[in-house]
């Protein structure tokens, strides 16, 4: 959803950042346990009902997100365990990130019913783990499509738009506003996870047979099943025969 321009240049804007950090020592993977760190941190502000304190430290945290991928470009110090690491972590603060929501909406929601006995509380806890499956099953979509050799990063809301959606519904929505901050969260977040599936179903779809050339085997086909049973059995008989008067007698 994010341009690639814009994706672009934030990640020079970070480099430069970066660049004298870099000398100081500290590595790609220190960075990432910190955002980790960091997220601990937001989403307890957010349990504690600090939901615009929160939104900010969202914010925070997925900027310094892309602190240890720029530092391991700067410091040249990229590694396969470095992405697996920062891929996995990114998971954990995700998962996280949204248990402090659910540990708000537990204890600090009012006990108000919308329909029968379903209170807000338990709306808002629906719709946010709603939100963190589609959210992990975006993430798995790509690692297996990419495992399989396939590109898969295309949807409606990759992990930077919700970060920003969620950022803006916890700093402009507050507690009234965040039934429906989750609700769009939940639904944008399914409905890129299943567009990620079609996608990866229609470039490994099998390749759909020409009619012309479909329709010209059956023509072949029913021209062989019309030949007459002997013929079939005399072919193999004359290329025996034709084989033998070619060969040269073996010499004794």
């Amino acid at each position: 959803m994010i341009g690639t321009r814009v994706q672009q240049y934030m990640r020079r804007l970070v480099e430069k950042v970066m660049r004298p950090l870099a000398r100081t020592g500290i590595t790609p993977n220190m960075l990432t346990l910190l955002g980790l760190l960091l997220t601990i941190f937001t989403a307890g502000a957010i349990a504690f009902n600090h939901l615009r304190i929160g939104g900010v430290l969202v914010l925070c945290a997925g900027v310094f997100d892309m602190f240890d991928g720029a530092m391991a470009r700067v410091a040249q110090k990229s590694s396969r365990f470095g992405a697996f690491f920062d891929s996995t972590l990114d998971r954990y603060a995700e998962g996280i990130l949204l248990l402090g929501i659910i540990i708000y909406a537990q204890f600090h929601l009012p006990p108000q019913r919308i329909i029968g006995d379903i209170t807000t509380a338990n709306l808002v806890i629906w719709l946010t783990y709603i939100a963190a499956v589609s959210s992990l099953m975006i993430s798995y979509t790509r690692a297996r499509a990419e495992g399989l050799g396939l590109e898969c990063k295309m949807g409606l809301l990759a992990r930077p738009e919700r970060v920003i959606l969620l950022a803006a519904g916890l700093l402009i929505g507050g507690q009234p506003g965040l039934i429906w901050t989750m609700l769009v969260l939940a639904v944008l977040t399914t409905i890129t996870a299943v567009q990620r599936i079609i996608h990866i179903w229609w470039i490994t779809r099998p390749p759909k047979t020409d009619p012309a050339i479909a329709a010209e085997a059956v023509q072949g086909g029913n021209a062989n099943a019309q030949q007459q049973p002997g013929e079939n059995h005399k072919r193999p008989l004359r290329a025996l025969a034709k084989r033998w008067k070619t060969e040269q007698p073996l010499e004794s």
